[in-house]
């Protein structure tokens, strides 16, 4: 399956994942300052962005999506940032093929993803309703409103029959009695204000996760590496160095 890929900067590799009805230009924040550390790649996965098709309708899609993109890409090993939908596939990826990950970063994401039920209903009959509707629960309330309008134009790019594939894959994903055979090391992020995937998501991750730790931000929602892209990328560079370091015995 043909998916948009770019690559930027040099170092260690990391890939971000976009959440459902995103696309890679989600990620500019985390790929304009990271490609001065690392190699940032980025990702439109099946039917967003610039790859063609309506989506997938499941994670395990999704997933074996992005690990043929890393195999065309040459990429044998590397680090995974996935925002909701992405995390849950970051997740999945860390239980299929844990060798190819040094490190995963799940951001505003949880071991089960249910989705609305007026998300699914309202999607194909109101995009725009539907969409206005999500990007509302989306943002923090602290956030400027010009944000938020950027967030919806991005999701309304979208064909509706992609976004409500994205939400159907959301809604039947659980790995909830995976989730301890995780070892891949995990740095699990959330806004305080996240109503989609509350900090609760996050802090079960965390409690079972072995090899993880947790940082929640405050002011954010659940889109979070938007809302507060500093911190986002303050966060995941120390957990990177980290890795490396005890990699490398030092």
């Amino acid at each position: 399956m043909d998916v948009y890929t770019e690559r930027h900067g040099s170092g260690e590799p990391i890939l971000f994942v976009h959440g459902a009805g995103g696309s890679s230009e989600y990620w500019y924040y985390q790929k304009e300052h990271l490609k001065r550390h690392m190699e940032v790649l980025t990702i439109d996965l099946p039917g967003h962005g610039r790859s063609v098709g309506d989506g997938c309708r499941s994670i395990e899609e999704f997933r074996e999506a992005v690990r043929e993109a890393l195999q065309k890409l040459g990429i044998k090993k590397c680090y995974m940032a996935g925002h909701s939908m992405g995390g849950a596939i970051a997740m999945s990826f860390a239980l299929a093929y844990p060798d190819i990950l040094k490190g995963i970063v799940l951001i505003c994401t949880g071991a089960r993803l249910r989705a609305l039920p007026a998300i699914l209903d309202g999607l194909m009959k109101d995009k725009e309703a539907t969409v206005r509707m999500i990007i509302d629960y989306a943002f923090s309330r602290k956030i400027p409103e010009k944000l938020k309008e950027k967030g919806f134009m991005d999701m309304m790019r979208c064909n509706a029959e992609t976004i409500y594939n994205d939400f159907v894959a959301c809604d039947r994903f659980d790995a909830m009695n995976l989730l301890k055979s995780i070892q891949t090391p995990s740095l699990i992020i959330c806004g305080e204000d996240d109503l989609l995937t509350p900090p609760k998501y996050s802090e079960y991750l965390h409690k079972i996760i072995r090899n993880s730790q947790l940082n929640l931000i405050r002011d954010a929602g659940h889109m979070a590496p938007l809302e507060k892209p500093e911190e986002i990328n303050n966060m995941i560079l120390p957990f990177v160095a980290e890795i490396e370091k005890a990699r490398n015995g030092l």
